[in-house]
C-alpha cells in the first residue's frame, strides 16, 4: 500500500510539472481561484535576441566562416603612358568603341556583335549612359566590356584635378548601376593624357587603354574608308578605335557588318581586354 501511495504521488508530481511546463510555453501562468492573467517574470538581462531572419535573408547573408579568405584585388600601377596593344597567343584584335551608347546606333552594332559572337570594348561617356542604362545592361549581358570615358567628354589637360575626379566619378558609378560592376579600363577624351588621368584612373582601379588602329570613322570619310584604314591596320594585338555615338555614325554600322566577318575569316580572334594579375 506504501508502495502504491508513492507511485501515485509521483505521478501527479509528473503530471504537475507537464502542466506547468505547458503553461509557461504559453506565457500566461493562472493565480488565485479568479484566474487573472499574469505575465512571466523578464528574463535576465543580457545581449539582446537576434530576431529571426527572413527566407530571403539567408541569401542576402549566407555563412562566411568557410573556405580560404579571398585575396585582395591587386593594386592597378600608376602608368605614365596608356596601354596600346593587348598580349595575346595568334592573331588577337579588339574592336572598341567610343562616346555611346547612342539608341540611333549602339543597338545596330550590338546586333552585328552578336551576329557573329563577337565581344567589344564600349568607352561610354557617363552622360550618354545615364540617359541609356538599358543599353550598358545589355552589354553586360552579351559578355562585353564597358569602360570609362569621362562624364562629358573634355580635354583633361585643361582641367584641374577635382574635374577630373568627378568627370570619372561620376561615369563609374553610372557604370556600376547599369552595367553591374566598376570599369576596369579608362579612356582619356582625344587621347589627351596627363599625370593627373593615369593617378586618378589608378585609384578608381582603372588601367589607361589606348589605340593602335584610328578609323577616323568620325570624320564621316565613307563606309569604304572606314573599312580599308581597319582591315589595313589588322594585326595581332592591335587595339581598332572606333564610334558608336558623337555624330552621325551610320557608316561605322555599315562599316561593321563589312570588315568584322573578313577579320574572322582571316583567322584574327576579336575579343575584350583583360588584366592577368586581377
Amino acid at each position: 500500500m506504501q508502495k502504491d501511495q508513492l507511485l501515485t504521488r509521483r505521478r501527479a508530481l509528473l503530471a504537475g510539472a507537464v502542466a506547468a511546463a505547458a503553461a509557461g510555453t504559453a506565457g500566461v501562468l493562472t493565480a488565485g481561484r479568479d484566474r487573472t492573467p499574469v505575465r512571466p517574470a523578464a528574463p535576465a538581462q543580457g545581449a539582446p535576441a537576434r530576431p529571426p531572419l527572413a527566407p530571403s535573408a539567408y541569401r542576402l547573408a549566407p555563412l562566411t566562416g568557410y573556405g580560404a579568405p579571398r585575396p585582395a584585388p591587386r593594386r592597378v600601377p600608376v602608368r605614365s603612358e596608356p596601354l596600346l596593344r593587348m598580349p595575346g597567343r595568334g592573331r588577337t584584335m579588339l574592336l572598341t568603341f567610343d562616346d555611346g551608347p547612342d539608341p540611333r546606333y549602339t543597338p545596330d552594332i550590338l546586333d552585328t556583335l552578336a551576329k557573329y559572337e563577337v565581344r567589344a570594348t564600349f568607352m561610354v561617356c557617363g552622360e550618354m549612359a545615364d540617359w541609356n542604362r538599358g543599353l550598358l545592361a545589355r552589354m553586360a549581358d552579351e559578355g562585353h566590356v564597358v569602360g570609362n570615358h569621362t562624364w562629358t567628354h573634355p580635354l583633361l589637360t585643361q582641367l584641374t584635378r577635382k574635374r577630373i575626379r568627378s568627370e570619372m566619378e561620376r561615369t563609374s558609378e553610372v557604370i556600376q548601376k547599369a552595367y553591374g560592376e566598376a570599369p576596369r579600363w579608362f579612356r582619356a577624351p582625344y587621347g589627351a593624357w596627363n599625370r593627373a588621368a593615369f593617378q586618378l584612373g589608378s585609384e578608381l582601379g582603372m588601367e589607361p587603354l589606348a589605340w593602335t588602329v584610328d578609323s577616323l570613322d568620325w570624320t564621316v570619310p565613307g563606309t569604304g574608308t572606314i573599312v580599308g584604314r581597319i582591315e589595313d591596320g589588322a594585326a595581332p594585338g592591335v587595339v581598332v578605335l572606333s564610334h558608336d555615338a558623337g555624330g552621325d555614325r551610320s557608316q561605322s554600322v555599315r562599316a561593321l557588318r563589312s570588315y568584322l566577318p573578313r577579320l574572322l575569316d582571316e583567322g584574327y580572334h576579336l575579343t575584350v581586354p583583360t588584366r592577368p594579375y586581377t
